[in-house]
């Protein structure tokens, strides 16, 4: 067996951070060179994450960037937005392979980045060099990427709502969006609105009709073939931990029967989706993709004559960390999906 292939997590005591250390750790290709932290340099990492208490004698710590790159195949960003691209970009220019779970590499538009995250791009000479790691969509472009942008987590459940139809050349108009996200999408550090104690009994709608992660689901919609007018995305936090359901109400170009739709989602993810679960017999739910990196989508096309599509992921797993994973496999020759893949793991039930 050839060595295995050194990843370094930056920004590693974060949530995402946490799921990509109990996924690494458990695939047999990859070795964490670094999982830095300058607040936790020198703590264990199952003093920040006690599910991989005694799993491993790996601390974080807060080495050079120089020492970083010497001993690193792979950088992987785990760190806020604006933060992650001051960051990457000197590892990007020292010509290190990177995978970023921010959003800062998915839009090839600085105006655009501006507009949505109210500040200016510090690097946009390298938004078009980036890849934006959409699995079903663009695996071969991930394979042979330097700089691959992870998708955000409403994204992915919407994308993977969309992608059939809109590969099809399909969609039209401003689809419609509810979705539902758990209290992890606000990650470690709680505000008044995220913690959960203040959520718990609630269902709040936040972002409403501005949620950053529009765009680039309307830059994937435009890539697969079909340009639409807009989104109207309203986003909800939901009572749970984690999960993300997302009911997305399309506009088709023609005429399609249950039929037809049953069978272009079916043949679009036996071809593209390892992770894909399409359902013709039961709607979507968190619980049953909660821990893992799989998705469940229903679709159906409605007396209106438009698409419903039900989505729900993980969005810790499938919308984060997981499908970084899965770009880091592609970016090596490997198959995610395999038997020995941390990827494959079924969740629990119930």
């Amino acid at each position: 067996m050839s060595a295995p292939i050194r990843v370094s997590i930056l920004g590693a005591t974060g949530y995402g951070g946490g799921e990509l250390l109990r996924l690494l750790l458990r695939a047999p290709e990859f070795r964490i060179a670094f999982a830095t932290s300058r607040a936790k340099g020198g703590t264990p990492v199952g003093g920040v994450h006690r599910n991989l208490d005694g799993l491993t004698e790996l601390c974080f710590s807060d080495p050079s960037r120089e020492e970083i790159a010497e001993k690193s195949d792979v950088i992987i960003g785990a760190l806020p937005h604006g933060a992650s691209a001051e960051t990457l970009s000197w590892f990007i220019d020292a010509g290190k392979r990177v995978i970023d779970l921010s959003g800062d590499f998915r839009l090839r538009d600085a105006e655009s980045y501006k507009r949505w995250y109210e500040h200016d791009h510090p690097r946009p000479d390298l938004l078009a060099r980036s890849v934006y790691g959409c699995t079903e969509l663009n695996a071969e472009r991930i394979a042979g990427a330097q700089l691959v942008a992870a998708p955000g987590c409403f994204a992915t459940a919407i994308n993977l709502a969309l992608l059939p139809a809109a590969s099809a050349g399909l969609l039209r108009g401003i689809p419609v969006v509810t979705g539902l996200t758990g209290s992890s999408g606000a990650g470690a550090e709680h505000t008044a609105t995220t913690h959960h104690p203040t959520r718990a009994q609630t269902i709040r709608p936040y972002k409403v009709l501005k949620h950053q992660h529009t765009p680039e689901i309307l830059q994937l919609a435009g890539d697969a073939g079909s340009a639409l007018g807009g989104l109207s995305f309203i986003p909800i936090s939901a009572p749970i931990v984690r999960g993300i359901l997302v009911s997305v109400s399309a506009e088709l170009g023609g005429a399609m029967s249950q039929k037809e739709t049953a069978a272009l989602y079916r043949d679009f993810y036996a071809k593209r989706g390892p992770f894909v679960k399409v359902l013709g017999d039961r709607e979507p739910e968190c619980g049953s993709i909660a821990g893992t990196n799989y998705a469940e989508v229903r679709a159906r096309v409605g007396e209106d004559g438009r698409l419903h599509v039900v989505a729900t992921i993980d969005n810790l797993l499938k919308g984060g960390a997981g499908q970084g994973v899965e770009s880091l496999y592609l970016m090596h020759g490997l198959d995610p999906a395999a038997a020995t893949s941390p990827l494959s793991w079924p969740g629990m039930w119930p």
